[in-house]
Formats: structure tokens, C-alpha cells, sequence
């Protein structure tokens, strides 16, 4: 499945030189507030005030991360920024700066990449102000990839880290449990043709139906500003929700020594799907008892001794969650 739309139109990289493409994609980036030198050199140079900063990085790649038959271009620029967002945010820090790698075929259409760094701009100015993409490199590849290295500022305060968590703290989440996962059943089930393939025009009824859960999947809002938030409240461990609830807690668990005991009822009404659904890119975290939670973060359980993830005092071991060396199911539509 290939680029389709409006984003087809016009010269494409393999016509266009790099040079050509970056001169029509460059304007249309976010600016970064920690630039100090920008794009245009070997490297960009960013202000650190604090003496450290936070790095991470992600990486997206067309099939087992996304679908062009059901992502534009500005889909995959904004998830691209969010999901690389939400980790330096769980960190307790704030984004200041990306660096975006795209190798993409040569029939791509500029047009297209143009679209991609207005979806970066958008997340950017509407998740973390002040972030920008200060670099990157585009090259070609017959699957489209878009890698993305993100830095971030403790502003003076320590990492909060996943080893942190200690028994008697309160477990609490910001963020929607399970809509992303409602999301990618509902384009697997409804969005393909007769075959099984993604499918632009079935997607397009999907996307009408069930605009909430399909944007949750394709266009993520993590809580980026409640990170910090978090961290000044004093969260003794935190990460981004990427995989989902049950394996993202089991990690806070195991890298605390602890055991984390989740409250059904605090998970909605679709308690599985909240467990084990992926990609809603929320923050779990945990503070001490008695802390006023922060932001938009609410309880949803306790650090408790012992080991492994809890649900209601038992142990739940379903595995769940994403993982794409087992989840992919080969196909690039």
C-alpha cells in the first residue's frame, strides 16, 4: 500500500534532491527554545542549563508500527514527536529538542515529507511548548522509517527513574487506559478489505464511527506537562505507558523490588483492555502516601512488598501488551 491523497502529489525525494526536500521541510519544523545552533551545520548545539539532559530515542517502521492505508503523513509526524515526548516526560524532565532520521522509497513525494514535519510542528506546539527539531537526516530505504532522538531538561531536579517505588506509595496514572488498543482492533477488524489488507476507504467509515478510539491509535495525546509536574510532587518512580498498563507495571515492579497491586475498579469498565492494551503512551507513577497527585494523575492502586503485578490482591501473569517481535503479523499495508 502506498501513499495515497493529497500527500501524493507532486515531485517526489527520488526526483527531488536532499538538498531540495530540506530546503521545503525545514520551514515548516518547530523551533526549539534550547537551540543554540540549529540546522544547517554538522550538528545542532543546545543549551543545557541545568548540566545534564535527558536522551531518548524511538523508532517507527512502516508495518509493525504503522499503516500508510490508515496514517497521513501529519498522523505519523505527531505520533512520531508524542511517543518520543511521553519518555523524556517520564523522566520527570521537559522536551526541549528532536532530531528526525526518515529513509523513505525514492517515489515518496516531497509533498509527503512536508506533511510529516507539519505533524511534528503541531505535537510540539500542542504537547510541549518550546520543543523543535533542531536536526536529522533523510535517506532512502524501501521501508519507510521515521527514527526519532528526543532530549529533555531536568531543570535542577533528579530523574525519576522506575526503581524508585516503595511499599505504602500510591500508584496512579495520567492518561487514557485502552482507547489506543480499541483503536487498532477496530481498524484490524473493520479498516481491510476482503482479504485482510488496510484499507483507505473502510478506514475513512472507521475513523467517522469511532473518532475517539481511531485518534487515540493514530494521533496520541500523552500528558506531557504532567511529568514534571510529577517529579516536583515527588513521584518515587515513573515511565511512560507505551507498552500498556500490566507490562509497563510489571517493569516498575521488578526494577523496584516491589509489588504493585492495581484496583479494578479504578481501570473503567473494560478492566482487561486497560491492562492489557498498548500505545496509549500515559505516565505511571508512583508517590509517596498522603501526596496530593498532581496534574491530571488519579489512583489506581498501592505499592505493596513482595513481587510482581497485582489486581485486586492477585496475581495477575497474563502477559499482554506490546511487543513487536511478537505482535507483527508481517504485513506493510
Amino acid at each position: 500500500m502506498g501513499i495515497s491523497g493529497s500527500d501524493a502529489a507532486g515531485i517526489t525525494i527520488g526526483e527531488a534532491s536532499e538538498r531540495e526536500a530540506l530546503r521545503r521541510i525545514f520551514p515548516r519544523l518547530p523551533e526549539s527554545a534550547a537551540t543554540l545552533v540549529g540546522p544547517g551545520d554538522d550538528a545542532a548545539v543546545l543549551a543545557a542549563p541545568d548540566g545534564r539532559f535527558v536522551v531518548t530515542t524511538d523508532m517507527m517502521v512502516h508495518g509493525p508500527d504503522f499503516r500508510l492505508a490508515w496514517s497521513r503523513a501529519e498522523d505519523l509526524g505527531w505520533k512520531a514527536a508524542a511517543t518520543n515526548l511521553s519518555d523524556v516526560a517520564a523522566m520527570g524532565a521537559v522536551p526541549t529538542a528532536l532530531v528526525v532520521a526518515i529513509a523513505a522509497p525514492p517515489e515518496t513525494p516531497v509533498a509527503w515529507l512536508e506533511g510529516v514535519a507539519d505533524g511534528f510542528r503541531l505535537a510540539c506546539e500542542h504537547l510541549a511548548p518550546g520543543c523543535g527539531v533542531v536536526g536529522g537526516d533523510l535517506s532512502v530505504s524501501a521501508t519507510l522509517t521515521i527514527a526519532v532522538t528526543a532530549f529533555g531538561d531536568l531543570q535542577g531536579r533528579a530523574p525519576v527513574l522506575r526503581s524508585g517505588a516503595r511499599p505504602g506509595d500510591v500508584v496512579a496514572v495520567s492518561g487514557a487506559l485502552g482507547e489506543a488498543a480499541i483503536g487498532l482492533s477496530l481498524l484490524f477488524a473493520e479498516a481491510v478489505d476482503a482479504a485482510g489488507e488496510p484499507d483507505a476507504e473502510r478506514f475513512a467509515a472507521v475513523a467517522a464511527a469511532h473518532p475517539e478510539a481511531v485518534r487515540a491509535q493514530l494521533r496520541p495525546l500523552p500528558p506531557i506537562a504532567d511529568g514534571p509536574l510529577a517529579a516536583e510532587a515527588g513521584a518515587t518512580a515513573m515511565l511512560d505507558l507505551s507498552d500498556g498498563l500490566a507490562l509497563d507495571a510489571r517493569r516498575v515492579a521488578e526494577a523496584s523490588g516491589v509489588a504493585i497491586d492495581l484496583d479494578p475498579a479504578a481501570l473503567g469498565t473494560d478492566v482487561r483492555t486497560a491492562l492489557t492494551g498498548g500505545e496509549d503512551h500515559g505516565l505511571l507513577a508512583a508517590f509517596p502516601p498522603g501526596t496530593t497527585l498532581p496534574g491530571g494523575f488519579r489512583p489506581i492502586g498501592v505499592v505493596r512488598a513482595g513481587s510482581g503485578l497485582l489486581v485486586d490482591g492477585r496475581l495477575f501473569d497474563e502477559r499482554g501488551g506490546w511487543d513487536p517481535y511478537l505482535e507483527w503479523d508481517g504485513g506493510r499495508g
